[in-house]
């Protein structure tokens, strides 16, 4: 036992101390546990801020498999494990989207240099799949300022 009845003086340090800080990507080189490591937590006070990057860096860190219901909208919107608000209600309130406190310290979601690069790829991929015809009038309309979106959901509607 670590105090025996009657007796709460210690006798010594710890019997096992650890020798090294816990590193999460040790021995996992899994896809998801990179995935943590580089993302990017915003839309939250410090506090919570806090909490999840420890979270992600002891391994407790559960990511969602389905979106969640917002509580401010009552939409199946929130990606995000551990948040109650969606992005658009995070703006809209600056509020914690963690805790849903109003907060004067809070770090708003902006899209991040990774984030656009990874959709960049994906619309040079959607363009490779394209026909000559569909990429001309892609880029036809892109000049005129039409949305990109438009012509890709055309095109994923098309295969």
């Amino acid at each position: 036992m670590s105090s025996q009845k009657g007796n709460l003086k210690k006798s010594g340090p710890p019997k096992h101390q650890n020798k090294t800080a816990f590193k999460n990507s040790m021995h996992d080189t899994s896809k998801k546990t990179k995935e943590l490591n580089s993302m990017s937590i915003s839309g939250c006070c410090k506090k919570c801020q806090e909490i999840l990057e420890w979270r992600i860096k002891y391994k407790k860190y559960k990511p969602l498999t389905q979106p969640k219901k917002c509580v401010r909208c009552n939409e199946k919107t929130v990606k995000r494990a551990y948040f109650i608000s969606c992005d658009k209600c995070i703006k809209e309130r600056e509020e914690c989207g963690k805790c849903g406190k109003n907060k004067e310290d809070l770090s708003l979601p902006e899209e991040s240099s990774q984030e656009a690069s990874r959709q960049e790829s994906e619309l040079h991929q959607e363009l490779r799949n394209l026909t000559e015809r569909q990429r001309r009038s892609f880029f036809r309309n892109e000049e005129k300022g039409n949305f990109k979106e438009e012509i890709c959901s055309k095109s994923t509607i098309d295969h």
